[in-house]
């Protein structure tokens, strides 16, 4: 698989971009945020002094694209603007995992949900329509914060069951987390007919 080229996204209410270098004074308030420092980043950024974690997180990013790893801002359409993160890791086999965030002055707009949808349709779209011809999305959560849950099943990532202790968090105590996963031979969600009521 070719590295995939930088890519303008549009989803509901929200474009995906690739992250920028002047995105980092976005990014470092975002980061200051309590809830992403607790379910979106790792033991590494912890270690840093406060003032050095963007950069850090942000230049990571940036060299991504090369190595076919993508990293998207997720902006405002009409600004440009970060309102959040959205990126694929651990990219092997077809297999990928799907990592984000919503900055705390974008959240109860339904971004996390309208980005998941948007990134991963793209990733799992064949390379001939433009995507990176994925077969698996897969994306994983602390049992401990539902709100993901809801976002994954509303961007038609379906949960798979619970992985008992399989994650640590940044002090290194050890939490169960759900695992959601979207196909690319599965059903479009967004061209599902609701069950009747």
């Amino acid at each position: 698989m070719t590295p995939p080229l930088p890519a303008r996204l549009t989803g509901p209410g929200l474009t995906l971009r690739p992250l920028s270098p002047g995105d980092e004074p976005l990014v470092a308030q975002a980061l200051d945020d309590a809830e992403i420092i607790r379910w979106a980043t790792g033991a590494h950024l912890h270690s840093l002094p406060v003032g050095e974690r963007a950069a850090r997180w942000l230049g990571r990013r940036l060299e991504a694209w090369s190595g076919g790893v993508p990293h998207f801002a997720i902006a405002d359409p009409r600004t440009d603007e970060l309102t959040g993160y959205i990126g694929l890791r651990r990219i092997h086999g077809g297999n990928a995992e799907v990592g984000s965030w919503i900055a705390p002055w974008a959240r109860g707009r339904g971004l996390a949900a309208g980005a998941l949808l948007t990134a991963a349709g793209w990733a799992l779209a064949p390379a001939a329509d433009g995507g990176m011809g994925l077969h698996r999305i897969a994306l994983h959560h602390s049992t401990g914060n539902p709100a993901s849950c809801a976002v994954a099943a509303r961007a038609g990532l379906l949960l798979e069951g619970t992985m008992r202790q399989a994650t640590t968090d940044h002090t290194g105590a050890r939490y169960d987390s759900h695992l959601h996963a979207r196909l690319a031979t599965d059903p479009d969600p967004r061209e599902r007919v609701p069950a009747p009521a």
